[in-house]
C-alpha cells in the first residue's frame, strides 16, 4: 500500500490546528436556572450565551435549562462544586450556606440602592467573596445578575407596618439571615423550596413570599397574590457561577473568553434593571396587584433588623469589621 503524502496534508493540517488552538473544538456548557423565562436570571445567562459564543467564534454553547429543570438552585451549587454542572445563576441567599462570608450581601439594608449593589459586588468586598466562594464551596462567582429589591407580597390584606405581618403565612428560603429578619418582625416564617413556591402561594399553604418585582411577573404571582408592600431589606443579588474544576479544565483562552463573556452580561444585567423595573412595576399593576409603602419610610422594619439580626451574624460572616469595611466603601 502507497500513500499520497499530497493528499494527506490538509488532514495533518486539520488535526495541527486542532491540537494547537484550544478553542478549535466545540464545546457545549449547561446552564441551570432557579427562575422561569423572562426574569433577570434568564437575561443574564441568555446573554452570556450569546456573548461567549461571540467570542470563541462558535466554538463555545450554553444550553439554558430555567425553571428549576436540574434541581433546586442549592443542589445546582452543590453539583457545579463537584464538577456534576457547568454553570447555574441562583439567587445570593443559596450560595450562603455553601460559603457564609457571602451572606454580607443578605444582611438586611446594607444594600439600599442598586447602585451600591453593584459598588459591592464589583469592587474590592466582591472579589474577595469570589475567593471565598472559590475556596469554600468549589465554585466560583463570576457575574451578577441584579434584581431589584425583594419586595413583599401576599394574597390578604395591605401590610404597612410589622405589625400588620401577624396573621400571615409568609415563605422564605432556606436562608438563616431572612428567616431570622421575619422573626425580628414578630413572625416566623415557613422556609420553602424555590420549585415548591408557585404551588404553595396557590393552594394557600403560604400566604406570601418576597421577591423583586421581576421575578414576581417571570414566575407569575401576579395570579396567585394581590399585596405589594415595598420593602427594600434586601437587594436580590443572583451570581452566575461556574464550577471551579470545570473552570480551571479550561484552556487559558477558553477561561479569558468566560470572563469577559461575564462581565459584560453582569453589565447588561444592571442595564436591564434600570430599563425594565418601572415597566415591569406598572403591567403588576395592571394585572391588579396593589402597591402599599411601609409607613415611617421603613424606620420600623430597619430598627427592628439592624438590631436583632446584624450583631446574631457577625461570625458567618467573617466578623463585624467585614460589615464595617462594606459600609465604609458605601458612606455609611
Amino acid at each position: 500500500m502507497t500513500f499520497n503524502k499530497k493528499a494527506l496534508l490538509p488532514l495533518v493540517a486539520a488535526v495541527s490546528l486542532a491540537v494547537a488552538s484550544p478553542l478549535a473544538l466545540a464545546k457545549t456548557f449547561k446552564m441551570a436556572l432557579g427562575d422561569a423565562a423572562g426574569g433577570t436570571q434568564y437575561e443574564l445567562g441568555s446573554k452570556f450565551a450569546d456573548l461567549l459564543k461571540e467570542k470563541t467564534d462558535g466554538k463555545a454553547a450554553v444550553d439554558l435549562f430555567p425553571n428549576s429543570q436540574l434541581g433546586t438552585e442549592q443542589d445546582t451549587v452543590n453539583n457545579a462544586a463537584i464538577g456534576l454542572l457547568d454553570f447555574s445563576v441562583v439567587a445570593i441567599n443559596n450560595v450562603t450556606p455553601f460559603s457564609p462570608s457571602v451572606g454580607l450581601l443578605t444582611m438586611p439594608y446594607v444594600i439600599q440602592s442598586a447602585d451600591e449593589a453593584k459598588l459591592l459586588t464589583q469592587g474590592k468586598v466582591g472579589q474577595q467573596l469570589v475567593e471565598n466562594t472559590i475556596r469554600d464551596a468549589g465554585v466560583r462567582i463570576i457575574g451578577w445578575a441584579y434584581s431589584g429589591f425583594r419586595v413583599l407580597t401576599n394574597s390578604k390584606r395591605p401590610v404597612k407596618s410589622p405589625e400588620d405581618l401577624k396573621g400571615l403565612v409568609i415563605r422564605v428560603p432556606r436562608n438563616e439571615i431572612m428567616i431570622s429578619s421575619y422573626q425580628a418582625w414578630g413572625v416566623n416564617p415557613t422556609p420553602m423550596a424555590w420549585s415548591e413556591t408557585f404551588t404553595g402561594l396557590q393552594q394557600g399553604v403560604v400566604d406570601g413570599q418576597d421577591n423583586p418585582y421581576i421575578t414576581i411577573h417571570a414566575m407569575k404571582f401576579d395570579e396567585v397574590q394581590k399585596y405589594v408592600t415595598n420593602i427594600r431589606y434586601i437587594f436580590s443579588l443572583e451570581p452566575l457561577i461556574i464550577s471551579e474544576s470545570v473552570f480551571q479544565q479550561q484552556s487559558p483562552e477558553m477561561q479569558q473568553a468566560i470572563l469577559a463573556a461575564s462581565k459584560e452580561a453582569t453589565e447588561h444585567s444592571f442595564n436591564y434593571l434600570q430599563a425594565t423595573e418601572q415597566k415591569i412595576r406598572d403591567e403588576l399593576a395592571a394585572k391588579g396587584m396593589v402597591f402599599t409603602d411601609p409607613a415611617n419610610g421603613e424606620k420600623e422594619w430597619m430598627e427592628k433588623v439592624t438590631t436583632a439580626v446584624w450583631p446574631k451574624y457577625y461570625a458567618s460572616i467573617g466578623g463585624k469589621e467585614k460589615l464595617d469595611a462594606a459600609l465604609e466603601v458605601l458612606g455609611r
